[in-house]
């Protein structure tokens, strides 16, 4: 569905992302991970038409997307949950969902709304609630949310448990794999490389911008010298 070949992006002169070729496949999940700086949020940035791509291409469907506004690559359907969320904390949370579906008509919104609360119950006990005043956990499914409404076929999720308690990330977590069994791909930027890894069917890990290695989820797990050198694979505490 997604190809990147030989990403180039950044930020005026500075360049974040070297050359990075990535393949996310209809229905897949491919987690890019990394430490920060890494050039994860940059490079998922750059596929939804908010961070320069100074060479290289963005493909979707095979079609060349590089230079089309964000706006554009929204209505083929990418759609992106941004690292901090960035709600309108005091617009309700139904008023945030639905600022998520403006590119649809107001039937199809209403739709969309449904499909996003039966994903995320604890949001139907919530839509009357200023989207400020929600815990982190509520938050994120916000903004998950948000980004669902515009019914995309491919869903990225910038650090998705970052801050998060365990029980919350779980719970998100469950809602990635019933979008997948939906048919919808996700990219994840995530710092949580266990829980990344235990979902994901491809990994891609980034260092200072460049990728360093490639290849199944699997092939992670079993991979000691990867996992020693940028995995980790440590249970996370609770913030």
């Amino acid at each position: 569905m997604l190809t990147l070949e030989g990403l180039v992006c950044g930020y005026g002169p500075f360049v974040a992302v070297h050359g990075l070729d990535l393949v996310v496949p209809p229905a897949g999940v491919v987690a890019l991970v990394g430490a920060n700086g890494a050039g994860k949020s940059s490079t998922i940035m750059a596929v939804a038409g908010h961070v320069q791509v100074l060479e290289g291409t963005i493909r979707l469907d095979g079609e060349d997307i590089t230079r089309l506004p964000a706006r554009e690559r929204l209505r083929r359907g990418i759609a992106l949950s941004p690292e901090g969320r960035k709600l309108f904390p005091d617009l309700t949370v139904a008023e945030n969902l639905e600022i998520g579906g403006y590119i649809h008509p107001r039937a199809r919104v209403a739709r969309s709304r449904e499909r996003v609360l039966s994903l995320f119950p604890r949001l139907g006990e919530r839509l009357d609630q200023q989207a400020g005043s929600l815990s982190g956990g509520e938050q994120q499914m916000v903004a998950i949310g948000r980004a669902l409404m515009a019914e995309p076929r491919l869903l990225m999720i910038d650090e998705v448990s970052l801050g998060l308690m365990p029980k919350v990330i779980d719970q998100i977590y469950a809602a990635i794999v019933g979008l997948r069994a939906d048919g919808i791909a996700v990219l994840l930027v995530e710092q949580s490389t266990r829980r990344a890894l235990a979902i994901a069917d491809e990994v891609c890990v980034l260092e200072s911008g460049r990728p360093v290695w490639r290849g199944t989820a699997a092939e992670a797990r079993g991979n000691q010298t990867l996992i020693d050198a940028y995995l980790g694979l440590r249970e996370e505490a609770p913030s």
